[in-house]
């Protein structure tokens, strides 16, 4: 359905994540994959959907002045907004184990914005979907750690893993959002054009 709405456009996919990946291929559309370097810096005055409605942003400005007209970029961002600060992907484990424990027993919301890019405007959309989490003990954190090595996930965890099956009490909003997508949002999104 959205490949004939979408045959005239010609869709970048600006995300090396598999899950981003998997999501498309999901949709049963024809994309692209292009990458480039960015660092993933924004202003300390930032809170929220702020940080990653600048932050997918930040990502699309990389290609400005190279799309065609029928190209559509897509960019995004996902943090782990948690007492008043954003968690990014942790650096190492120790930094991953306190992520997990500070998120232990308690609500945190998983914000995602997705940028859509052409070459005459750019729109962002943006999630926001509260996890509470069960008490995890240390022993919980160092096996979901020590079997899996999330750490190419915002908050340290994938609601898609082991972790999510024994460790997420109540979810409120978007399931694919806290896996690093809304990709009902961006099938809405794309379906309009």
């Amino acid at each position: 359905m959205l490949r004939e709405k979408l045959k005239n456009y010609k869709v970048i996919l600006a995300s090396g994540s598999p899950r981003r990946q998997q999501f498309f291929k999901d949709l049963d559309i024809d994309f692209e994959i292009r990458l480039k370097e960015i660092e993933e810096i924004y202003p300390p005055n930032l809170t929220q959907e702020d940080i990653t409605d600048y932050l997918a942003v930040l990502k699309s400005d990389a290609f400005e002045g190279t799309l065609a007209d029928n190209e559509i970029l897509i960019t995004s961002d996902t943090i782990v907004w948690h007492e008043n600060k954003a968690l990014g992907k942790p650096k190492d484990y120790e930094d991953a184990f306190a992520m997990l424990q500070s998120l232990s027993n308690k609500t945190h919301l998983v914000i995602t914005s997705v940028c859509f890019k052409t070459k005459h405007k750019t729109e962002v959309i943006s999630e926001v979907t509260k996890v509470t989490m069960h008490p995890l003990s240390d022993a919980v954190i160092e096996y979901y750690l020590n079997q899996y090595q999330p750490y190419d996930k915002a908050g340290s965890y994938g609601i898609q893993e082991w972790i999510g099956y024994i460790g997420v009490a109540k979810i409120e909003g978007s399931y694919p959002n806290v896996m690093g997508l809304p990709i009902d949002k961006v099938y809405q999104y794309l379906i309009q054009l």
